[in-house]
């Protein structure tokens, strides 16, 4: 076993272990893939301040996200096709975030079911995330269901009306499970850790749809449904009916603009995800940190602000702290974590982020993270 250092090293790890249709459906962007790109790449173009002489004794990460006491300012985004970066994929990252303590998202695209996953963590809470389809009566059981597992949050994802253009999962031929085809078989024969464990577990379709939709009861059908069902007619009145279906804590995923975040703060949501959807959706977008502080400034007295995209480290997560997010998120970082060593691996990643969040706190003359602003910042880099 390579010695694990940050979270590249997991992503070299995962890259070997994890089928290439699946490990490139997390590691890639839509298009020319630029702003998949940016989201990183932005975060390193912000300098910190290095402080000495400072006391930096009894340091804390600890603080709140929508009311939650979280052990940092991180969440485990959703992420559709978790189960098949490894077997059991979303119980076993929801187990290393109950453990950690962070909350854990579930995608309406995850291979184990809302049932699953709250069997899996004896019902420890979890949140739920979910699309707005044409079919209001599914959409009407899936928030049902996210209630009777004790959900305590629904993140309704904004920007995903219509799927934008990924062309290595068209290159692929993305399906879950894998279709048998020759270039398939070749790759998953130099996988066999990943084939052991799925040979291991019946969790192979997307358990939330599979079964719960009239007539959907195979991938042939499943693909022919969802085609027809993601709503581009997805409105702010609609937001408005979930949030009073739903009746408990709302957040909104995908918000890049001012007049988008005021929308939301109008709506009654809880918290808005500064969020770009990993690159995978309009390429020539801003970066998520890039987007931030101008949204931050305006509705952040109002409504929690968090974000996502491009989160590869503490240092990362201390960065959107300091520009205005009360919370991040990380999807790409915790996969590489699952797909190399499963819940250990997601384990790992959290480790190694509150770590670097940890030390680089420090460094910047800081002990509690819900004190740090821009000030740890150099001014100019951002």
């Amino acid at each position: 076993m390579p010695v694990i250092t940050n979270i590249e090293d997991l992503r070299l790890l995962a890259k070997r272990r994890v089928p290439r249709m699946f490990y490139d459906y997390a590691d890639s962007g839509s298009w020319t893939e630029s702003t998949y790109r940016a989201n990183e790449d932005d975060f390193n173009k912000i300098l910190f301040r290095q402080r000495v002489a400072v006391n930096i004794d009894d340091r804390s990460t600890r603080t709140t996200m929508i009311g939650q006491d979280v052990a940092m300012p991180v969440a485990i985004a959703p992420t559709g096709l978790t189960g098949m970066q490894h077997a059991d994929g979303e119980i076993l990252a929801a187990r290393a975030a109950k453990k950690f303590g962070i909350p854990f998202t579930l995608s309406t695209m995850s291979i184990c079911s809302i049932e699953d996953v709250a069997k899996g963590t004896d019902g420890h809470p979890f949140w739920f995330q979910l699309y707005v389809m044409r079919d209001r009566a599914f959409i009407e059981s899936l928030i049902e269901r996210a209630r009777a597992a004790n959900c305590s949050a629904l993140v309704l994802t904004l920007d995903l009306q219509i799927l934008g253009q990924r062309h290595k999962d068209l290159r692929n031929g993305l399906s879950a499970p894998p279709k048998m085809t020759i270039p398939n078989i070749i790759n998953l024969m130099t996988k066999p850790r990943w084939c052991m464990g799925m040979l291991g577990t019946q969790r192979r379709q997307f358990g939330n749809i599979v079964g719960h939709v009239k007539g959907v009861e195979n991938m042939g059908s499943l693909a022919e449904w969802t085609a027809k069902q993601f709503d581009p007619r997805l409105s702010w009145a609609d937001v408005e009916w979930i949030k009073k279906r739903w009746g408990g804590k709302l957040i909104l995923k995908g918000v890049q603009d001012i007049e988008d975040a005021q929308h939301a703060v109008d709506s009654g949501a809880d918290a808005v995800i500064v969020s770009n959807h990993g690159g995978r959706q309009l390429d020539g977008a801003p970066s998520s940190i890039s987007a931030l502080p101008s949204i931050a400034d305006s509705v952040g007295k109002r409504i929690e602000v968090h974000m996502d995209g491009g989160i590869r480290s503490g240092q990362h997560v201390l960065k959107a702290v300091a520009l205005g997010a009360k919370g991040t998120y990380i999807g790409r970082a915790f996969l590489y974590g699952l797909g190399a060593m499963g819940e250990e691996g997601v384990a790992r990643t959290l480790e190694i982020i509150r770590k670097e969040l940890d030390l680089s706190m420090a460094f910047c003359g800081r002990t509690d993270i819900r004190k740090v602003d821009r000030g740890i910042l150099l001014p100019g880099s951002y």
